[in-house]
Order: structure tokens, then sequence, then C-alpha cells
């Protein structure tokens, strides 16, 4: 950059796949260029690497300039940028579910094991046992590595992992589940946490990517039925509140927060009765996080059993009924949402580290995240 003598510097989440030290050390540059006179504009949802670079924030909301704050005259606030990206005061991050009903355990999960697909000797998930119920909401948090997806995955229907063994039971009854198709016909879903890459298909309409999961529905005789599929769509999107204007809409232009919902409406139109939702609110903004919360305590209302993966420690204690840990791949503990904690949950990781490097462990520099900030943005 510096070779090129550029004057104007333009960087859209360029922290995006990055860890935290190395987003630190990308912003620690911007700021040595703006003391050698470039001038840089950062795109991000990261609020915190806002508060940390700009000197001007910009808030933008559906393709229109909302408002510009000077950091040296006006009372910036992480509230007041919020308030101006989902045009409302957001009182209360997390809705509060009402009227719940816990029932019986829906999917028990006992002495499970899954090792690397291609190195068998490394063990991802080691001896995990946990349980969800109907209407219940399990949040499974943990570092980067611990193996959280791996264990998501390897559930459903086998589709990550080697060595796999255990005990899944669902409504009692144990189950194999030998395939993705087998998860789907026992009534399991799994929403990735990688949308772009294995959830939808971005270059389809809204109408295809919705009845991808359950095309029975909408075929006869291996023929698919194009008005049952914009029945369908137009439904959950309608449901969601997906914001597009209209089924035909490619997948691959819409928002991250509106492609979050279609990914969660090919996965509700499969009627499932356990949801795994891996990072449901990576990528988008704090407006869209709230609506994606509300569809999730929906769900849960509904009787659906919700196991919620997320990086997110504020997350995980304003959604979850309950919280599982994991670190090296094993469940470390297990608390209510009365009792969790961030301090606590920490504690549990720390307590069962093994490989201590005598770097003291922070949601910085463990992988986890804290209130404000958005990975991977769109």
């Amino acid at each position: 950059m510096q070779k090129k003598k550029a004057k104007l510097l333009i960087l859209d989440e360029p922290t995006a796949s990055l860890n935290e030290d190395d987003s630190k050390a990308l912003l620690d540059l911007l700021k040595k260029f703006k003391a050698e006179g470039m001038t840089s504009i950062i795109i991000s949802h990261k609020l915190n690497e806002i508060a940390y670079v700009a000197d001007k924030i910009t808030i933008i909301r559906d393709g229109s300039t909302i408002e510009t704050l000077n950091r040296k005259t006006d009372n910036v606030t992480e509230d007041r940028i919020i308030k101006g990206m989902v045009g409302r005061e957001l009182v209360d991050r997390f809705p509060k579910r009402t009227g719940i009903q816990i029932g019986e355990k829906s999917m028990e999960v006992e002495h499970w094991n899954a090792s690397h697909p291609l190195y068998s000797e490394r063990k991802l998930v080691n001896d995990v046992s946990f349980y969800v119920k109907k209407g219940e909401v399990v949040g499974i948090c943990g570092l980067m590595g611990a193996g959280r997806t791996e264990l998501a995955m390897s559930l459903f229907g086998k589709s990550y992992g080697a060595n796999i063994s255990g005990t899944l039971k669902i409504h009692g009854q144990e189950v194999h589940l030998r395939s993705v198709r087998d998860a789907i016909r026992h009534k399991l879903a799994y929403v990735t946490e990688d949308r772009k890459g294995n959830g939808l298909i971005l270059g389809n309409p809204i109408r295809i990517n919705t009845t991808l999961a359950n095309l029975r529905a909408v075929s006869f005789r291996t023929i698919i039925d194009k008005d049952k599929e914009v029945l369908a769509a137009e439904d959950y999107i309608n449901k969601l509140k997906t914001k597009c204007p209209s089924v035909e809409q490619t997948v691959g232009n819409l928002s991250g927060g509106n492609q979050q919902k279609v990914l969660l409406s090919k996965w509700m139109f499969a009627e499932p009765d356990i949801m795994i939702l891996d990072e449901p609110t990576r990528g988008i903004d704090v407006g869209a996080k709230y609506e994606i919360y509300c569809i999730i305590n929906k769900l849960a209302a509904a009787g659906k059993s919700i196991v919620m993966i997320s990086s997110e420690l504020p997350e995980i204690l304003g959604m979850s009924d309950r919280i599982y840990i994991m670190n090296e791949g094993r469940i470390v503990g297990e608390m209510s949402s009365q009792e969790a904690t961030q301090e606590k949950i920490m504690s549990c990781i720390l307590k069962s580290d093994k490989h201590p490097s005598g770097i003291p462990l922070t949601p910085d520099n463990m992988g986890m995240e804290e209130e404000g900030r958005v990975e991977d943005g769109e």
C-alpha cells in the first residue's frame, strides 16, 4: 500500500476472517497510516472496531444514510449507533420468552466420539453426553477448536468425522443416522454456521432454497410443483419477515440477516422436532440478530428443541435455558441460565485446560466473543 502511495484506503469488513490479535494489528496499522496522512474508510458491523479507529461514523440502513456522528462533537455511544442501525432503541438485546413449557427429553446423546476424517488418531469429540428437552433452548459454548461444530455435524447423519461412536436417542428411541437423509427423516435439522458455503445455493432464488430440505412436500412423483414452491417460500417470507422483492430474488443478493432467515426457512420447512443452530447470528447486525432471537423463541414456544452453538457469551447467556461448556472435545461443565455467568464459564474452561501455555486466557485470545462484536460481517 505504501509503495503505491495511496491517499485513500477503503476496507470492507477487513477483519471478518481474522482473530482478535490480527484484527487489532490491522486496526493499529490504520492508525499508523492516519498519522502518515492517509485517509481510510472502514466498513464493519463490529462496533468495538468502529469505536477504536473511527473519527467519524456514518450509519447506513436500507441503502440510505441515517446520520454521521463526529467523535469530537457528538456523544457517540454503542446504544446511539445501534438505534441508528435498527431504527429504534433496543432496550433488551434478548427477547424474553413467556409461558415457557419445557417437556420431555427429545434428544439424548451418550458417550459420543468422533475423530478427524483424515487423521483418525486425532479425537475431535471425546465421550460427550448431553440432552435437550421439548421447548428448551440449550446453549453450547467453548473456545475455537473446542469441537462444537464437529459434534453437531457428526450427530447430523455423520456428515463430518470418522470413527463415530456413541448412542443417540430421539424421543426415547435409539436411532442410527447414517446419512443426512436419515437425520432429516428423524426430524433432526442442522443449520450450518457457513450459510454461504454449505447452507444456501447463492445463485438460486429464495423459492428454490426454501424447499431444498423437503422436496417431497412440493413434488409429485419426482416432479416439482413450482406453484407449491412459491406458496411455501412466500409463507416463510411472511413468517420470518424476510426483506426481499419476491421469492425469485437471488439469495446471494440478500443481506446477511436475510440470508440467515432463508437458511432458517429451509430447515423450518423440513418440519424438524430438533434444530441444531450453529452460530445462528454470525455476520449479521444487531437488528437482524434480535429478529433471529425472536424466531428461536417462537420455535421453542412451538415445542421445538433447540441446540444453539455460539461463540458470543452474552448470546449464550441471554438465550439459553441450560448451557453446556466444551473444551478440547469434551463437555467440561453444565449450568442453568440462572447460575451461569461469563466468569463461571471461563473458569470451567480454564480449570479443564490440558495444555496451559502460561498466557492468561481472556475472551480476546480465546476465540470467544463479547457483546458488541459481530463476526464475519456481510
